[in-house]
């Protein structure tokens, strides 16, 4: 890194909310040092800027021509830990005790974090960090969903091959007191989310499939204004609608 392109760290925007925080334990954070020795060892990512001073706890890092800024570094303040729901392999209960090290778009990326080549890049980017402490979890925060590291490297390498969306990596699915599922974090993707129901209640054991299924077609084809019919691989046919405040109600047989 040059020098003379480092600024004062009070000087350094935030543009872009976080999107991900990596989990560990506090004797696993990283510091600057790590990044900077993990990048040398042939990580898909460099460190592009960072602070003279070590105790600031943060730095920007690039891979694949996008940088990222990493907040929570060792020695520099802690990091609050993040706000989750609901939790695919671990608790949220079990949050309790563990370091954070948060995960943002560079500046220049403001209005393009939504995108999906970036989120390929951010993931790619959290796979990198996580194998350093190693990280014990993965919290992605627009669907304030926490998932265990294997899981969700499991969830998404085969999307990163080409495969379909990784949905139990990036949105969480409720029960809803309505007798179905109601997603939360979709409208990160697509700002809509949906209720999805079976017309045979016999059949409701069935939605979790539909539904992984149903937010590979959003994403894939986007927000829905009128009634569409869904036709999905392996699970038929799901109508769907927008009530009055944008959600889609989706219903399969």
């Amino acid at each position: 890194m040059d020098a003379s392109d480092r600024s004062d760290a009070s000087d350094r925007p935030m543009n872009c909310a976080p999107l991900a925080a990596i989990l560990l334990d506090p004797s696993d954070l990283p510091a600057l040092s790590d990044l900077e020795a993990e990048s040398l060892r042939g990580s898909g990512f460099s460190v592009s800027h960072a602070p003279d001073d070590a105790v600031e706890g943060w730095a920007e890092v690039l891979r694949d021509g996008l940088t990222f800024d990493i907040n929570g570094l060792a020695g520099g303040p802690a990091q609050t830990a993040p706000s989750v729901n609901a939790g695919v392999g671990i608790s949220p209960a079990e949050l309790d005790g563990l370091a954070s090290l948060s995960l943002a778009p560079g500046p220049h990326l403001a209005g393009a974090q939504r995108l999906l080549p970036v989120i390929r890049v951010a993931t790619n980017l959290l796979l990198d960090l996580a194998r350093i402490g190693p990280a014990k979890a993965i919290a992605w925060l627009p669907a304030k969903l926490l998932i265990r590291v294997d899981l969700f490297e499991r969830a998404v390498l085969p999307w990163l091959e080409g495969g379909p969306f990784p949905a139990p990596a990036f949105v969480a699915l409720h029960g809803n007191a309505e007798v179905g599922l109601q997603s939360t974090g979709l409208n990160f993707f697509i700002e809509q989310e949906f209720l999805l129901q079976s017309a045979a209640p016999e059949n409701a054991g069935q939605l979790p499939r539909v539904a992984i299924r149903l937010i590979d077609w959003l994403v894939a084809h986007g927000p829905i204004s009128s009634p569409t019919e869904a036709v999905l691989a392996g699970t038929g046919a799901v109508l769907l609608e927008v009530d009055t405040g944008g959600r889609i109600l989706a219903r399969c047989d």
